[in-house]
């Protein structure tokens, strides 16, 4: 590896690690954490959610918030291929999500970061503003989803 392409890592990396020490809100299935001590059975149904069928359709709603997002806030989107996608194509962020790896979304002018993991029943909004809040608890909650703080 070439020491530019170093580089430019190492900027993404602490692009990404500036934004996880910020306040942060989560867009989930459920409309709050559940405790510790719950009667429930969380892991259970977690496991649910993550089988094939449901992370599919989990992936799309989230794909479908960023997308509808886009309409309001240019995107960098930092994905596997080690580069910022600057506003990738509807169809190419989809995919993105689909595959469940991590993902990364900058929102610079709104000054805020979402990130996707695939493996997780939630994306993670770092910094969000209350206009950003506004209008992502609006589109979770056309997705079905809920946002909250935890």
């Amino acid at each position: 590896m070439t020491n530019e392409k170093k580089s430019i890592i190492m900027q993404h990396e602490n692009i990404i690690e500036d934004y996880l020490t910020e306040p942060y809100w989560v867009v989930d299935i459920l409309p709050k954490q559940v405790p510790k001590d719950s009667h429930g059975q969380y892991f259970t149904i977690e496991k649910y959610y993550l089988t094939p069928e449901q992370s599919e359709r989990r992936c799309r709603q989230f794909s479908d918030i960023l997308i509808k997002l886009n309409c309001y806030e240019d995107m960098d989107v930092f994905h596997s291929s080690e580069q910022w996608v600057h506003n990738p194509h509807p169809q190419t962020l989809s995919d993105w999500v689909q595959e469940q790896k991590p993902l990364f979304v900058v929102m610079k002018s709104a000054d805020t970061m979402i990130t996707i993991n695939g493996d997780d029943t939630y994306m993670t909004l770092y910094n969000p503003s209350e206009e950003l809040l506004t209008v992502v608890s609006a589109l979770a909650t056309a997705e079905g989803l809920f946002l909250w703080k935890p």
